[in-house]
């Protein structure tokens, strides 16, 4: 059997709950909506339910639940005795009800598991080692240079002959993005036009000196760029991050599914910018262990001249991780 106070409790811990007394009756509401709402007798709790699920939810256990009053049956709600429940299915009508009455964006911060802490910065001895590795994998660096010289003086989205190469440029890394039939609209090439138009232009900062509003437009331009659509699929989270890896290399380290899904678990714009700021306390501590040394100095110093640390970065990540699982090659990706 659970308590007033019970209830009380699990309502009052949730984000944005108020506790109202209403015409002798104890009700917790969102703004103005109410989501749980005790009996005078505080032998009943009613509960925000959906009202399509709720015939099934009283024939199952009629014992424990009941339908509410007629007066409001149009409502998605349900009723409970307070005597037939123990505290860990009170726990699950609360917390479910009150998902209901709240934003989904502030459902998914307080329910989601804390973030895992970042794995420690690796020593300059451990990317040394990697680069290493890396180095000895046939033409790394091939399609990177290509594109850098299609491109050059700098990647820009604006010009239909960047968007192709870039287009490229991703399928060589495994993206498998549909190139275009003749006659066939480039919806690649147009997406990517327009997400440039809104996202134009990002920030050029070297990634150990992003600032707080940089990651955030990093996160955004990402968000939107894997949702980009490219026909029966949008373009993802890998060639998404990729894709803004080849437009600032000095500020983004990409990712890839594994890697996403080890260190965070999920791919979405928040876990992305908690991405970007493990690469910059990681960059800054290599700094921090090369003597303060420039970042052009270092990243030679580790064997990978002409290569951005957030990149050095990124590849020790790729082989301590994705590599490791059993992909050969370094062009492995998913999108």
């Amino acid at each position: 059997m659970v308590t007033t106070d019970d209830v009380r409790g699990l309502a009052l811990s949730l984000p944005r709950t108020e506790e109202h007394l209403i015409r002798d009756r104890v009700k917790f509401r969102i703004g103005k909506i109410v989501y749980l709402a005790l009996s005078r007798d505080e032998t009943e709790l009613g509960f925000a339910f959906p009202k399509e699920e709720r015939a099934a939810l009283v024939a199952a256990e009629p014992a424990k639940f009941l339908l509410p009053r007629a007066s409001d049956l149009r409502f998605d709600w349900a009723e409970a005795r307070m005597a037939a429940l123990d505290l860990e299915e009170l726990t699950e009508l609360v917390t479910e009800a009150w998902r209901m009455v709240v934003p989904a964006k502030v459902a998914r911060a307080h329910l989601a598991p804390a973030a895992p802490p970042p794995p420690p910065a690796p020593t300059l001895a451990e990317l040394r080692s990697s680069a290493e590795v890396f180095n000895g994998f046939a033409g790394v660096d091939r399609s990177w240079l290509a594109l850098r010289e299609a491109t050059a003086p700098g990647l820009d989205l604006s010009v239909a002959a960047h968007r192709t190469a870039l287009h490229r440029w991703l399928n060589s890394w495994g993206c498998r993005i549909r190139y275009p039939r003749e006659g066939e609209p480039d919806l690649f090439g147009a997406g990517l036009a327009a997400w440039w138009e809104r996202h134009h232009p990002l920030p050029h900062a070297p990634l150990s000196r992003l600032t707080p509003r940089d990651i955030s437009r990093f996160a955004r331009a990402y968000e939107d760029l894997a949702a980009l659509p490219i026909g029966r699929r949008s373009l993802g989270p890998t060639a998404a991050s990729k894709a803004l890896y080849a437009l600032r290399p000095d500020s983004v380290m990409p990712w890839d599914a594994a890697i996403a899904d080890r260190l965070y678990g999920v791919r979405d714009g928040a876990a992305f910018a908690r991405h970007l700021e493990t690469g910059r306390a990681w960059a800054r501590a290599a700094l921090a262990e090369g003597g303060d040394a420039q970042e052009r100095t270092l990243c030679a110093d580790l064997g990978r001249p002409g290569i951005s640390l957030a990149k050095i970065l990124d590849e020790h990540l790729y082989l301590t991780i994705t590599h490791a699982a059993g992909r050969q090659g370094p062009g492995r990706s998913e999108t």
